[in-house]
């Protein structure tokens, strides 16, 4: 995918499965699901894809979250973002910038493995109300911690929107975590979205008030995400999230106050 003169590719690491009415849901009903019956599998499951995207531009090589890692619980399983990277020809060393949409554990997977960054010449960026929230702070957990400390060395924070390289800027967009980030690519007269987890399925864009279990403060993510679709809608922006179907952007077509989204 080409957004003028930047290039995005999403690149894969794994997948997770979940339960779909045990994780995203309509409060104060019993199976909203039974009307997107087609957008959760036969047996009830949501099958999330994992994994980031590689954004080219001629001054950085960039990648938007890391993916879950060499990581397997049952549920969750990686393992495949450098292999990714290699089939589009870059290695762990070629990567300029490591950013995060926020620091959930299937974001940040390959930040560092054996407490070793893996991307030796990145600078890793996180907003800091998610660092604080996850590494830091009386939220921390012991997970992120050992995950994420063996990084500050490379570690840049930052607690404002920014622009990381002409046409790549980031947007705080709190709701789903205190530092979630939006990061927004134009070039050409055309424009991305890279959501994270802002969205989990397609049906959210359709769903004004649906929320998932894992939004720290709900109303405030709904109100992002509603926010986005509609500026969006039945316009040219491109939107896309790791866990939506095939890592695959599409569009927000909108008709008698219904949003829909249309994969490319």
């Amino acid at each position: 995918m080409r957004i003028g003169d930047i290039e995005v590719l999403a690149i894969t690491d794994g997948t997770g499965t979940e339960t779909a009415a045990d994780i995203l849901t309509r409060p104060g009903t019993d199976d909203p699901w039974a009307c997107h019956q087609h957008h959760r599998e036969p047996d009830g499951t949501l099958t999330l894809p994992l994994g980031g995207f590689l954004v080219r531009s001629r001054e950085r090589t960039v990648l938007v979250d890391a993916g879950v890692g060499p990581h397997d619980d049952g549920k969750y399983r990686g393992g495949a973002l450098l292999d990714s990277l290699a089939a589009h020809g870059v290695t762990p060393a070629d990567i300029t910038d490591v950013v995060f949409t926020h620091l959930h554990f299937d974001h940040v997977g390959w930040a560092c493995v054996h407490d070793r960054p893996v991307f030796p010449h990145a600078t890793y960026r996180a907003h800091r109300a998610d660092w604080q929230h996850f590494v830091t702070g009386d939220t921390a957990t012991p997970e992120a911690i050992a995950k994420l400390t063996p990084i500050e060395s490379q570690l840049e924070l930052f607690d404002t929107d920014f622009t990381l390289a002409p046409g790549i800027d980031a947007l705080h967009q709190p709701g789903h975590t205190p530092g979630t980030t939006v990061y927004v690519l134009s070039s050409g007269g055309r424009r991305a979205l890279l959501l994270g987890d802002v969205v989990h399925s397609v049906v959210q864009f359709a769903e004004r008030d649906w929320q998932v279990i894992w939004d720290i403060d709900p109303a405030a993510a709904r109100a992002v995400r509603n926010r986005i679709a509609d500026e969006a809608a039945d316009t040219d922006d491109l939107l896309v999230a790791a866990h939506l179907p095939g890592m695959r952007f599409g569009r927000i077509l909108a008709a008698d106050g219904n949003r829909r989204f249309v994969a490319l």
